[in-house]
């Protein structure tokens, strides 16, 4: 029986070159206006799921991504980087959907793949910093989920252990398959596209997948399916404005900390 990984993965827009055309009226994101890259955390996601299959013999890797057509290029990203099949899901109908909405779309998809062992995400995706997507897929999946990991222990046909960073420290986690594992930036680059593994699949499409393939409830897709808006998309630049030096005295150290708590820093 072989072992079969499932990796979400997200085409994002560069959110360094967000300009004034950003934005539709409607409130959704003007995509096809934006400059687009492999999310960065599910890219360490892929390759948390590729280590996975080198150490399992007869194991598979699957991506999925939803988007427009052009989200195929992650696809073939994934392909040429060692994953052994993806596909897009690619309908009009799925446009502006929020975190529930994709959650909800994603997890159809998964089920009509049959059993799943293992399902990668990245933490959260660059364009909404939500973290919302994972975790909401394993609840409509009934699956336990581990979050914030950022490298892989152990696996085996059993469970997998993995260590997760948090605010209060490290913790090592073991858990039962199947389950959604989240994997933050920490963990490490995915590996390079391989130059036979690029020349072999130069010609092959990728796999479109519409709303009826799925077998989704039409009035959860989209923004019908949305409780979520967005109301404004704003490039936010920080910037070096005025610098103070500081003499290494007590008086200047006691000088500084005093503006500090009175503008509330401290």
């Amino acid at each position: 029986m072989s072992f079969r990984i499932v990796v979400l993965a997200k085409q994002v827009p560069d959110t360094h070159n967000v300009g004034a055309d950003a934005m539709n009226a409607d409130g959704t994101v003007n995509r096809s206006a934006l400059p687009v890259v492999f999310n960065p955390e599910d890219l360490k996601a892929l390759e948390m799921a590729l280590q996975v299959k080198d150490r399992m013999p007869g194991a598979t890797v699957t991506v999925i991504t939803m988007g427009p057509p052009r989200a195929g290029e992650i696809i073939k990203d994934a392909l040429n980087r060692g994953a052994d099949d993806g596909f897009v899901l690619s309908d009009a109908r799925f446009a502006g959907a929020d975190t529930l909405a994709t959650s909800y779309a994603l997890s159809q998809a998964i089920r009509q793949m049959g059993r799943v062992d293992l399902i990668f995400g990245g933490r959260q995706a660059i364009d909404g910093d939500t973290a919302q997507v994972g975790p909401q897929v394993a609840e409509k999946l009934d699956m336990p989920q581990i979050t914030y990991a950022e490298e892989l222990l152990d696996v085996d046909a059993g469970g997998i252990s993995v260590r997760r960073r948090l605010e209060r420290g490290i913790e090592c986690v073991k858990a039962k398959l199947p389950v959604l594992v989240t994997v933050t930036s920490a963990a490490a680059d995915c590996r390079y596209p391989n130059a036979h593994r690029m020349l072999r699949r130069a010609k092959d499409e990728v796999r479109m997948v519409n709303a009826d393939g799925i077998g989704a409830d039409m009035d959860r897709l989209g923004l019908k399916g949305s409780p979520t808006k967005v109301k404004q998309i704003v490039n936010v630049v920080l910037s070096h404005k005025e610098s103070v030096v500081i003499e290494p005295t007590e008086a200047a150290l006691g000088e500084l900390s005093a503006t500090l708590i009175k503008a509330h820093i401290l």
